[in-house]
């Protein structure tokens, strides 16, 4: 097994303890050298482990004078995913790709053809990532009339877990959001990827 998953298993079961309720927030955890000797890896394993927790939110405190479970972020409750964020966002990229059978589904355009793409980061109040936002569109951006919504849950990639501060793999809500023209014609979709440790989701009607 290689060093960086080694430590990310390691990040991961710590993780699976807090949730099982080993330890409480507040909380501190063992020492490196100690989680070390449960792990029969070097301090530096665990080192790295407990800095990945602590850039998840889930750890907090600092390495030298011990760290302990952090408290759970104030939760949020979603019911328009068409609605203006009300606080600070932070465009991370645009650019452009080519349509999966999925996208074009969604926007009713051939697979294969050039699309926009952007992702939009949308901090909580306190700076925090709460969201992120990835859109799609073909051509120029136009308006909508309306919009329609479905939830579900994915694992997230990557890219997604560090803007987010939450581990790679980890499942978040997945709100698969269209927006529609006045006569009824997609003109751009997008993936609302929202932690689940963070947010209810609670949709009323659609627009």
């Amino acid at each position: 097994m290689s060093a960086d998953a080694r430590y990310r298993r390691i990040a991961a079961d710590i993780h699976a303890r807090i949730q099982a309720g080993e330890w409480m927030p507040g909380d501190l955890l063992p020492s490196r050298s100690a989680m070390a000797g449960q792990y029969e890896v070097h301090e530096q394993t665990v080192r790295l482990a407990y800095v990945l927790l602590r850039q998840a939110g889930i750890l907090d405190g600092e390495q030298r004078r011990g760290v302990y479970v952090a408290h759970s972020p104030a939760m949020r409750t979603l019911t328009d995913p068409d609605a203006p964020w009300p606080y600070g966002t932070e465009t991370t990229d645009t650019t452009t790709c080519r349509a999966t059978e999925d996208l074009a589904a969604r926007l009713e355009v051939p697979t294969g053809v050039s699309l926009h793409r952007e992702v939009v980061e949308c901090m909580d109040p306190g700076g925090r990532s709460a969201m992120l936002v990835i859109s799609w569109w073909r051509g120029r951006r136009r308006p909508h009339d309306s919009f329609v919504a479905e939830v579900g849950a994915r694992p997230i990639a990557e890219m997604e877990a560090r803007s987010l501060g939450m581990l790679v793999d980890a499942v978040a809500y997945r709100i698969v959001r269209t927006r529609l023209d006045s006569a009824g014609r997609p003109v751009e979709t997008a993936d609302l990827v929202l932690p689940m440790d963070r947010w209810l989701i609670r949709l009323s009607g659609m627009k």
